[in-house]
């Protein structure tokens, strides 16, 4: 979904073992020698050049899991160990490192507090005042949650406000920043940036619905938005389902009006698209502007953006999602500004969170824990960079970490499960019979020039391996045969 530009040189050594076909390869043909002390499959290499990338761009590792604390990865030598110690750019494979150090020092179970002041007296379900919705980092305030704190509320006796509702997101200390500038894609879920306040992703859901006695398609959207309009039907076409998004002819430029101007194809069935707000500095108010009123909630002022005064009486407190459930969001569905949310929330306590002390905190984890390994070079935390880096020893090393702590079910549960579900389900498409699939649980990385995979896989002999792969190239994307030909490998380990 996201893609990175990463050039490397293709070395003449390695476009020489292509063309040559080296006799090494000849007498052994299940591996391919690379250096000393280093192999790679052959069916993983014939893949990788099938993709043009060169080995020259491509780090691996793949080590038995170390269940007991006795045993060192010393004594525990890899299954393959290629250019292992390069400094990569792992995509989102990064957000490994951000859940890892979250789950480790907040724990499992930890809960955003998303609080409720006022500033005057309740009589008769009359507020005399302002109430305050006041951010604590949430990273998952979607509909339902909102929702359900609207009712909290209201349920406690509150239903009509004389003042404003005021949205406080003071838990982040963050400059602007442009949506479009990662990739030029503002409009992109992906590139939605945090806030204190976040709510529902800062995106709409469009859902299209076929009425073929109609002759035309349902439109509907949420979350609510306060004085935004959309068509509530576009016409249908017999055109094939293909790119069907363009065949809509969208225009979300107006923050108030958003236009579909095009056909939705039948054969398409029911489709969801979700986008980001084109306006998203204004998208917490309109929401809860909305769903206020929506709820019955009665507003003599208006909803807008400021600070909670310190003489404000806390009303109500509703907590989060368990961190472990947010984990789950971030690891298996790869979501971007989840990620973080969470990032920026390890620095949130006492003072503000922000990025350059969430940086700190991470380092300082990672120093701690891993004292033998090169830090990673850390940005946003999410993989969404241009700038982050670690390597595939590294990264191995962190999942065997993982492994042994408190936090391991929660770090392996929030992994995709190859050919199943999240991120990895598609390689049930590739290949419906692979032996990976419901093998391996796995977070994948994927930008421009960028094709990642880190995570747990159980072999066919019962054992387990930590694994780790790296793409840094042009091709990157069109390698994902050889990594799923490398996952191949890795359960296939009882053959010889």
């Amino acid at each position: 979904m996201h893609r990175l530009l990463f050039k490397f040189p293709i070395q003449l050594c390695f476009a020489l073992l292509w063309a040559c076909q080296s006799p090494w390869v000849l007498a052994k043909p299940d591996l391919i020698k690379s250096a000393p002390e280093k192999t790679m499959p052959a069916s993983v290499a014939s893949a990788f050049k099938q993709a043009n990338v060169p080995l020259s761009a491509v780090s691996i590792m793949i080590t038995p899991l170390i269940t007991s604390p006795q045993v060192t990865l010393k004594q525990s030598p890899p299954r393959l160990q290629y250019r292992a110690a390069e400094e990569m750019n792992p995509a989102s494979v990064m957000k490994l490192i951000t859940t890892s150090a979250g789950l480790s020092l907040l724990g499992p179970d930890y809960t955003w507090r998303n609080r409720i002041y006022i500033d005057g007296p309740v009589k008769d379900g009359v507020l005399q005042g302002n109430l305050y919705l006041k951010g604590s980092g949430d990273p998952k305030l979607v509909v339902e949650r909102l929702q359900s704190l609207i009712q909290e509320v209201m349920a406690k006796g509150l239903r009509e406000i004389k003042g404003d509702i005021i949205l406080d997101g003071s838990v982040f200390d963050l400059p602007l920043k442009n949506a479009a500038s990662f990739d030029d894609e503002p409009l992109r879920p992906y590139n939605v940036v945090p806030q204190g306040l976040l709510l529902n992703f800062n995106a709409m859901l469009f859902k299209f619905t076929p009425d073929a006695t109609r002759g035309e398609a349902r439109v509907e959207s949420e979350p609510p938005l306060a004085n935004v309009q959309w068509p509530r039907a576009v016409p249908l076409s017999t055109s094939p389902c293909q790119d069907w998004r363009t065949q809509l002819r969208a225009d979300f430029s107006e923050a108030n009006q958003i236009r579909f101007n095009g056909s939705y194809p039948s054969a398409c069935g029911e489709q969801k698209w979700p986008v980001a707000y084109v306006q998203p500095q204004t998208f917490a108010i309109r929401m809860v502007q909305a769903m206020w009123a929506q709820a019955g909630g009665q507003l003599k002022g208006q909803v807008r953006d400021g600070m909670t005064p310190v003489r404000a009486t806390l009303w109500h407190e509703a907590p989060s999602l368990p961190l472990s459930d947010i984990v789950a969001d971030i690891n298996k569905f790869s979501n971007n500004v989840m990620a973080q949310q969470l990032f920026l929330s390890l620095s949130s306590q006492p003072g503000p969170g922000n990025f350059a002390s969430s940086k700190q905190v991470v380092l300082q984890w990672w120093a701690k824990n891993l004292p033998e390994h090169k830090a990673p070079v850390l940005d946003n935390g999410s993989g969404l960079s241009r700038e982050e880096r670690s390597s595939a020893h590294a990264l191995s090393a962190l999942l065997q970490l993982g492994a042994q702590s408190t936090f391991a079910n929660a770090l392996q549960n929030s992994l995709a499960i190859a050919g199943v579900d999240g991120t990895v389900v598609r390689l049930k498409d590739r290949q419906p019979k692979s032996v990976v699939i419901g093998r391996a649980k796995l977070k994948s990385g994927s930008l421009r020039d960028v094709a990642s995979l880190a995570g747990y896989v159980e072999g066919l002999s019962g054992k387990s391996y930590v694994f780790v792969v790296i793409v840094n190239h042009p091709h990157a994307n069109a390698a994902r045969p050889a990594l799923d030909k490398l996952l191949e490998w890795t359960v296939q380990d009882q053959k010889k």
